[in-house]
């Protein structure tokens, strides 16, 4: 099989950078090591820049966004017992799309079935090769059967643990790298937020999250060690941990139910850079990972894919040096959402090892920003998302 650009991954970058690139006529080939039930069977992030609201809408997804999503103005940080708003709306003119991974990936997924482009789910011994030259090729099992495609570029759109970064020789790439010493134990259930907005909590407890997926399901998460395990939490002691870490007003509104799903993801920060191998281009978390405290991860891989459609695009019209630029570009904002993540995750979890200084020293911080217009806007800026390049 021959196509222009073979995606390796059909997550939601993949999945988006396969519409964006069918809308400017190029032609690709999606190749997903696992399942279609699999993919869709991710939780993940829940929270849409702008910029991915955007893109969204320009290859004709977003209207069951638009219908059933929640536009969110603003969020609420606690600490020292007291509630604060952020109001992204005022600071910034902007808002966040509360509307979940999954419902996203659908979207992309219904989309890319209806204008017949090509994908292949459940493709076992994925091999990218040939990148280093002029005849790059992604070659794949499929139901016993070894095959092989041949394109113009590849795009590896296929996470932190797939084939398309470990491919490339270790020499050429440098990894920068923060594991955080703690995890988030996550729940999702079937019952009412506790708040029309998220909260942000710090405690003496630990990090909390109160945000949601809708008006009628929620996604909490608490800070816990590393060392723990779900099998620990009960539905009960969860919700009784998270009770006591939310402001006395929402802990007496809480819902509890049973837990649809409930994980514990450990935090970490990590870039890959360069984003190029000659015509190898990685693309959301096989080139980065952010903590999920600023929501920046998904937001981050629409933003990658966004650039590197119009990279190809740029290309296929005769400008030959689109492409140079897609690695900087890319680079230059994810470092800066890098620094966002890692400051707000700074800032509202507990550092045990930090010691009493350090606990201070996050009040401050956190003192400073509630009292600052200034310091406000520029979170606000960030949080809702700096403009694409």
């Amino acid at each position: 099989m021959r196509t222009q650009i073979a995606i390796v991954g059909a997550g939601p970058a993949g999945l988006l950078l396969g519409a964006l690139l069918h809308r400017a006529g190029i032609d690709n080939v999606i190749i997903e090591q696992r399942s279609p039930e699999y993919v869709l069977g991710r939780i993940r992030a829940g929270v849409l820049e702008q910029v991915a609201v955007d893109l969204l809408d320009q290859v004709g997804v977003g209207r069951r966004m638009h219908a059933e999503g929640l536009p969110h103005d603003g969020f609420d940080l606690v600490f020292e017992g007291q509630r604060h708003r952020i109001d992204l709306q005022g600071l910034t003119g902007k808002r966040v799309m509360v509307y979940g991974q999954t419902e996203v990936t659908r979207d992309l997924m219904d989309h890319r079935a209806d204008v017949g482009r090509t994908t292949f789910y459940e493709a076992q011994d994925v091999a990218v090769e040939g990148f280093d030259g002029d005849a790059p090729s992604v070659s794949f099992t499929k139901d016993g059967v070894r095959h092989s495609v041949e394109c113009d570029f590849i795009a590896g759109c296929d996470g932190f643990h797939g084939v398309s970064r470990a491919s490339v020789p270790a020499g050429a790439i440098r990894q920068h790298e923060k594991v955080y010493p703690f995890g988030w134990l996550g729940v999702l259930a079937d019952v009412p937020p506790v708040h029309h907005e998220l909260i942000y909590g710090h405690t003496e407890r630990g990090f909390m999250l109160a945000s949601m997926r809708s008006h009628t399901r929620s996604r909490y998460y608490v800070q816990c060690s590393l060392d723990d395990h779900v099998e620990n939490w009960s539905d009960e002691a969860f919700w009784n941990e998270l009770r006591a870490r939310l402001p006395a007003e929402d802990a007496e509104r809480l819902v509890t139910g049973p837990s649809i799903e409930k994980s514990i993801a450990p935090l970490r920060s990590f870039v890959a850079e360069p984003m190029r191998f000659g015509r190898l281009f990685l693309a959301g978390d096989a080139a980065h990972i952010v903590p999920p405290t600023g929501a920046k991860g998904l937001n981050l891989a629409a933003s990658d894919v966004g650039l590197l459609a119009r990279c190809f695009e740029e290309h296929y019209r005769g400008n030959a040096g689109g492409i140079e630029h897609y690695s900087a570009l890319a680079l230059a904002r994810v470092w800066k959402a890098e620094r966002f993540s890692w400051w707000f995750t700074s800032m509202m979890h507990r550092f045990p090892e930090n010691g009493s200084f350090g606990h201070h020293m996050q009040l401050a911080e956190l003192s400073y920003l509630v009292g600052s217009k200034a310091a406000q806007t520029a979170m606000a800026e960030n949080y809702v998302g700096l403009p694409l390049n």
